[in-house]
């Protein structure tokens, strides 16, 4: 037995001993060749389903190379294990000789040997000659090489310094130390470096089609040395995959002798250590595979998107995409978008009209965090669902129940697994007063996340003072706090809004009283108030002199309306007409300075007018001794008068 151990390692030497004589000066392209088999083992090659070359195929004749979906593919078949055709190593060892866990170790140290093989091809031929090359001809760039290669040199070094001897001394001394596990479990932790290899893989061999069409001279060394016997035929990219497909057949064979062996063998336990490390290492393969493959979908998604810069973020994780219907607080048939999940944001994209370079146009992004979703009972548009977040809110429309369904699923899945971070968070920096200021916040909704806007057909009046809208005079805006449809005089406010950057927004009365504490419109400072816009009554108190008069003259004819007049102390200048005491907004505001007073008509002793320019106004007090003080504040106030004294000059009565 021991001979035919020798035997085995002694073919494994001789392929070595062909490879290096082979790159010595002056080998020809056909130095590559095997002199030595052994009997009833094959060459190994990792060809995959349906690649094995043809019999009439000339060797080196086409570059076959490894497609994205067989990569895909073999992320499945990895994890399965059913894709695996074992060595068999009957015609190799003597039948009948040895035990059944001796056999399958014999395997083992078989296929290492071919493998350690294989890595020398790629690694001392392949990787060293066109790194030679390009270092020679400059033909193509050094770092182009090596990238291809990726971290494959220290992988062979291992293999071919540490785990093959490793299991060599162990098998020749198998009759005194009849176990392995201890070797594999002591050796096992360095396989996590196939990580690396697996996650460049496809990068590799975008590279390798690259180059090979860009430089003859690349082209030429790869042919040379596919052509060969050594390469079997087999291009680099199938010679690549044997890396890819290695752990996964370490833990084939380990779960086998694992089963193999007696329930008091003393190997056992050291056994199943090591087949635990060997899935571990599996797992970081398969776990680079799904890396891999989930940065190249990010990358394709953030290509159609533009590659906008406060998009891109490698981090994320795409968890949906496809259409949905927005439903438009304008118009009544609701507009075709195309939607985006991230694990951090909502993206409502229109396409381009002119698509280079990006396919899709964001028009909405709302951050999970904050982000709230849920269905919507509306008869005119089935199947529709809210999602509101902290900028902007959105009314969607699946084509079905299950697709609205798994829509808000996703979303539910996104807001709960940040909410499920935040709080981790929350609980490691946060004290007693973090957790009352959260309890603050919680009690007041309005302003800290947009709201669902009501929308323009659902309504034909104001939702606050109940007046019919128009199409001129009474038009629809929309309070940016509560999101009801409202008019102009109920919105004519503004409010600072957290949601929004705590910028001023446009916001009802009755949300503004509720975000900024102010009771009546005429204590805040931030509104834009209108000329005409003082309260008569409020006036009144602060007044130089105030009251009923008898307005005429050409703006109210001979027997005008009683108008209530107040000059204020804080306007002195301006003379306001009220319809009542009570009002809030005056009907006219009549600029004092320049104009003259005159006697009334018809020489009335209670009468007054006021004349500039071509105006006229007529006004009649109640008695002789108001209109006395009335011409008195408005002489003055037509001169420019100011009082400096709250106590000086007061002619109310």
């Amino acid at each position: 037995m021991e001979a035919a151990s020798e035997e085995k390692l002694a073919s494994v030497s001789d392929l070595v001993t062909v490879f290096e004589n082979s790159r010595a000066p002056g080998a020809g392209p056909g130095a590559h060749t095997l002199e030595h088999h052994h009997p009833g083992c094959r060459s190994p090659g990792p060809e995959g389903p349906g690649e094995k070359p043809g019999a009439g195929e000339p060797p080196g004749s086409g570059t076959r190379t490894v497609s994205r979906r067989y990569l895909s593919s073999l992320k499945n078949k990895l994890s399965s294990g059913a894709w695996r055709k074992p060595c068999q190593p009957s015609s190799c060892s003597e039948p009948g000789t040895q035990e059944p866990e001796k056999r399958i170790v014999q395997e083992l140290l078989e296929t290492e040997q071919a493998y350690v093989a294989r890595l020398h091809l790629l690694d001392q031929v392949f990787f060293q000659e066109l790194l030679e090359e390009a270092r020679g001809s400059k033909a193509f760039p050094e770092d182009v090489v090596r990238l291809i290669f990726s971290n494959l040199s220290s992988i062979y070094q291992f293999h071919a310094q540490f785990f093959l001897p490793e299991l060599q001394r162990r098998l020749d001394d198998w009759s005194a130390t009849p176990r392995i596990g201890d070797v594999i479990q002591k050796l096992a932790p360095f396989l996590k470096m196939y990580s690396e290899y697996v996650k460049n893989f496809e990068r590799a061999a975008e590279l390798l089609a690259t180059w090979t069409d860009k430089s003859p001279r690349f082209q030429e060394v790869l042919t040379r040395i596919q052509s060969s016997e050594a390469s079997g035929s087999l291009t680099l990219q199938h010679h690549m995959l044997e890396p890819v497909q290695r752990i996964p057949r370490y833990e084939l064979l380990l779960k086998e002798y694992v089963q193999k062996l007696p329930a008091q063998a003393p190997d056992r336990a050291d056994a199943q250590k090591a087949l635990d490390l060997i899935f571990s290492a599996a797992q970081h393969s398969n776990a680079a595979i799904k890396e891999m493959e989930r940065l190249q979908e990010l990358w394709e998604v953030y290509q159609r998107l533009g590659l906008e810069d406060d998009i891109v973020d490698p981090s994320n994780a795409l968890l949906r995409q496809g259409p949905l219907l927005k439903i438009s607080f304008r118009r009544r048939d609701p507009t075709e978008r195309y939607l985006f999940l991230f694990n951090n944001m909502l993206l409502c994209c229109v396409p381009r009209v002119i698509q280079v370079g990006a396919q899709f146009q964001v028009r909405t992004r709302i951050d999970v965090a904050g982000m709230k979703v849920r269905e919507l009972t509306d008869a005119e548009f089935p199947h529709s669902f809210l999602v509101s977040g902290k900028q902007r809110s959105l009314q969607l429309q699946a084509r079905s129940q299950e697709e609205m369904l798994s829509w808000m699923q996703a979303c539910q899945a996104a807001i709960d697994q940040i909410e499920k971070r935040n709080e981790t968070f929350k609980a490691a920096v946060q004290g007693p007063e973090g957790a009352a200021q959260r309890q603050e916040l919680q009690a007041e909704e309005l302003g800290l996340r947009a709201p669902q806007w009501v929308r323009d057909s659902m309504v034909t009046m104001c939702m606050r003072c109940q007046e019919p809208f128009t199409a001129l005079t009474r038009r629809r805006h929309h309070c940016r706090a509560c999101g009801y449809v409202v008019c102009a005089r109920c919105s004519d406010y503004r409010a600072e809004l957290k949601y929004d950057g705590n910028r001023p927004n446009r916001v009802c009365l009755h949300c503004y009283t509720f975000l900024t504490g102010h009771v009546l419109p005429a204590d805040r400072e931030d509104r834009r108030r209108g000329i005409l816009e003082t309260g008569s009554s409020a006036a009144a108190e602060r007044s130089l002199v105030c009251g009923f008069l008898q307005l005429g003259g050409e703006k109210w004819g001979k027997s005008g309306p009683r108008g209530w007049c107040v000059i204020p102390r804080d306007d002195p200048l301006v003379l306001y007409v009220y319809a009542a005491p009570q009002d809030i907004r005056a009907h006219t505001s009549i600029p004092l300075l320049g104009y003259q007073v005159t006697a009334g008509p018809q020489g009335d002793p209670r009468a007054f007018q006021l004349q500039q320019s071509g105006l006229l106004y007529t006004f009649r007090a109640d008695s002789e001794e108001l209109r006395g003080r009335w011409v008195r504040a408005i002489e003055r106030a037509a001169g420019g008068w100011s009082p400096g004294d709250p106590a000086d000059g007061d002619l109310s009565d």
